[in-house]
Order: C-alpha cells, then sequence, then structure tokens
C-alpha cells in the first residue's frame, strides 16, 4: 500500500531487481520496513523529499555486484522481456539471506562460485537477500555444507530456502515470485539454516489461515496442554525427531521412560497419541499455528 502511494507521488520510483541498465546511480535508494530495495530518480527528488523520506525510510547505498550477462538474461526472463534460448533446461531458484553487518554481497558470491566451481547466476533483492540459480548441474550443492564451511570459517549466519527443479522457462516467473513469497513466511515459522520447498508447505498452509481458524485449530488439538510450554517442547522434539522414542531422548539429555512418561501425559490431556502419524501431522499444525 506504502509503495503504491508513493508511485503516485514519484513515477520514477522502481524495484532494485527490476533495474534492467547499469543506471542504478541515477536513482537514489531506500530500504523499506519489508527489506525490500525502492530507487526514485535523483532528478524527481527534492531536498525536502529527501528529508520526508528519510523519516519512514532508510537511505541506502548499493554495494551488489553488476550483473552479468547470464543475470541479465534470467532478469529478463523472469520480467518477461525476452525469451532465452529454447533448448530444454533443469533449474531451480534457492533463496538465500544474512546479515548485512556480517558479510558484503561481493564476498558472498565469491565464495558460492568457489562451491560450484564457477560463476553461478545470484539476482539480489537487496544487499543481504536474493536468489541463487542452479542451472543444467550434474549433481545438486549441499547447502548444508555451505553454511558450514562459512559459518565455521567467516562466522556468517545465512539462511537458505530451495526451490524445487523446473524443466521449461515459461515456469521462471512464477516459480521466482513464489519461492520470494514463501521465503517470507517460512522464516516466520522456523530458523532452520536450510529448509526444501517439501518443508514449508505446512508453513505456508498455516499461515493462510485466519486467526480464528488457528485458535480453533490450537483449542481442538492441544486442549490442556496448550498452555505447558515444557510439555510442548517435548511434543515438538518428538515430531522433529520422526517420532523416534530413543533419538529424541537422546535430543532432549532424558531417559526413555521420562519421555515416555510426558508423551502419556499429552495423550492424557488432548486425548492424541502422538505416536500414531495422522494424529502427529495435527499436533504440528496445531504447534506451528502457535507461532
Amino acid at each position: 500500500m506504502m509503495i503504491e502511494q508513493l508511485r503516485k507521488i514519484f513515477s520514477s520510483l522502481i524495484f532494485y531487481q527490476d533495474i534492467t541498465e547499469d543506471n542504478e546511480d541515477e536513482y537514489q535508494w531506500f530500504m523499506t520496513a519489508e527489506n525490500r530495495l525502492i530507487g526514485i530518480h535523483k532528478q524527481e527528488l527534492t531536498d525536502k523529499d529527501r528529508q520526508l523520506l528519510d523519516t519512514f525510510l532508510i537511505p541506502h547505498t548499493i554495494s551488489v555486484p553488476k550483473m552479468t550477462p547470464e543475470e541479465r538474461s534470467w532478469h529478463a526472463q523472469i520480467n518477461n522481456e525476452h525469451k532465452r534460448h529454447s533448448r530444454s533446461v533443469t533449474y531451480r531458484f534457492i533463496y538465500f539471506s544474512f546479515q548485512r553487518e556480517q558479510m558484503d554481497p561481493t564476498s558472498f558470491k565469491d565464495a558460492v562460485n568457489e562451491f560450484f566451481a564457477g560463476q553461478v547466476p545470484i539476482l539480489w533483492e537487496n544487499d543481504h537477500e536474493g536468489i541463487i540459480i542452479e542451472e543444467d548441474l550434474d549433481e545438486p550443492i549441499s547447502y548444508e555444507t555451505i553454511i558450514d564451511v562459512l559459518m565455521s570459517d567467516m562466522s556468517v549466519n545465512i539462511h537458505f530456502f530451495v526451490g524445487p527443479f523446473m524443466h521449461s522457462l515459461t515456469e521462471a516467473k512464477r516459480g521466482y515470485q513464489t519461492l520470494l513469497e514463501s521465503a517470507n513466511i517460512v522464516c516466520k515459522y522456523s530458523e532452520k539454516a536450510v529448509i526444501t520447498y517439501i518443508e514449508a508447505f505446512p508453513y505456508i498452509l498455516i499461515d493462510q489461515l485466519e486467526n480464528h481458524l488457528r485458535a480453533d485449530l490450537i483449542r481442538s488439538v492441544l486442549a490442556e496442554s496448550a498452555n505447558d510450554d515444557d510439555l510442548l517442547k517435548t511434543v515438538e522434539t518428538f515430531i522433529a525427531c520422526n517420532l523416534n522414542v530413543s533419538v529424541t531422548a537422546k535430543e532432549l539429555y532424558m531417559h526413555r521412560n521420562s519421555l515416555q512418561y510426558r508423551l502419556d501425559k499429552f495423550s492424557e490431556k488432548s486425548g492424541i497419541d502422538i505416536r500414531h502419524f495422522h494424529h502427529a501431522v495435527s499436533v504440528y499444525l496445531a504447534l506451528l499455528a502457535m507461532k
């Protein structure tokens, strides 16, 4: 809504990812509260305009690497500006984010290229978020490995959201937009460093529920246990450990008998036997709804 109102005042307003020429220096850039990077042409701004915009937007200096020809080609494809080659292609989009103060965009791009053993297209949303494009790889990259190395070598906190493989360039625009939208949802529910689109579906479903439906889900499934944080932590860990008692007990540093007691206690309070898969799915959704 704010962007639409600003665009009525400043007709040159543009998102960073929509820049098609090397003319970003002609724009004054700002970061919104939603971490969207927007630019307004400097010729359209007065000093008074800049002072006003500074009160609710964060002035920003572009620091991302210039787009390569391959990145410009992907950018054009995603924005329906032209069609890339017509040969068959297998690709996927991977959203990433890292803390701005821990790493600069150029260092991140260099590190990613080392793992891919070559230049890989990266489309930046701002200077700490963007999309990596994997294309025609013999073997998919392990993003867990990338995180392990970067965290050990540089102490950088990075998150990846891995999208599905696609086989038609006509899917690129929708796939790109869907991944960005889904990534914003996933970040509200999970702190995992690497999440796949399969793992994300429950988060997306819950996020679409209206508040009263979430409340109904919590009340009907969790019942009296909804206010027992320790018990819910046990249940959540049990589900995360694929309903495996031994693994859960180790994860919680708890004796198996103590864990069994807690699971029985949850069953008594909720009327649900979480050891059964379908019951566990309902409880998992209710736990997400609480977040």
